[in-house]
């Protein structure tokens, strides 16, 4: 698409003065009526240049005010991608407490196994059942960030859809797959993964 041309704005009018008004009391009263007629179509000619300069800025004003609706339409085309990305870190943010919380669960579970295992300890029912608590709330909170995220964006989209279709925006750019909704899918058969071998003992984890 070509690039629009900057609006020219017109010359500056130039200040003439008005015709003087003719004496025409020792005149005949045709050569007095042919004078003061020509006088008036010196006003007239007067007038209508007055009248395209105002034309030319007018022009000019619509033409600043197109600009600037553009200028505005990208603007607001540009916002959608700033939104997005607002709501990628806010699923990231998901996403890292989340992997705190089910890393932690493990590693607390995990270890009071190995002691049980070991000998060290006989009664692990209270950290093996904060450990399997701990990751149950990730893997809940990551169900809540994704569809959280899921939801924004679809509502994001239509609207975007919406004031293209009205002409207000271009959406000329694409939303590109997300990779956090890729991670935090991932993230999620994991936690259900590592919960499955703390419960039952199966799994990759088990």
């Amino acid at each position: 698409m070509a690039e629009p041309t900057a609006p020219v704005r017109p010359k500056r009018f130039e200040d003439k003065p008005l015709p003087a008004i003719p004496d025409v009391s020792s005149m005949a009263e045709g050569v007095a009526s042919v004078t003061l007629s020509n006088h008036r179509t010196h006003l007239s000619t007067f007038r209508t240049g007055l009248s395209e300069h105002r034309t030319d800025l007018s022009e000019f004003r619509t033409d600043l005010s197109s600009e600037r609706t553009e200028m505005s339409m990208r603007r607001t085309g540009m916002s959608f991608q700033r939104t997005r990305m607002s709501a990628e870190r806010t699923l990231m943010s998901f996403i890292r407490t989340s992997l705190s919380l089910i890393g932690f669960g493990f590693t607390i579970f995990q270890f009071f196994e190995k002691l049980k295992q070991a000998g060290t300890v006989t009664h692990d029912a209270a950290p093996r059942n904060f450990g399997i608590t701990l990751v149950l709330l990730g893997i809940l909170m990551l169900i809540v960030g994704i569809g959280y995220h899921v939801q924004f964006m679809l509502g994001l989209r239509h609207e975007r859809e919406a004031m293209h279709a009205d002409g207000l925006i271009y959406a000329q750019s694409k939303f590109p797959p997300s990779i956090t909704l890729i991670t935090a899918v991932i993230l999620l058969i994991v936690g259900v993964f590592a919960i499955m071998s703390m419960v039952f003992h199966i799994g990759p984890f088990g």
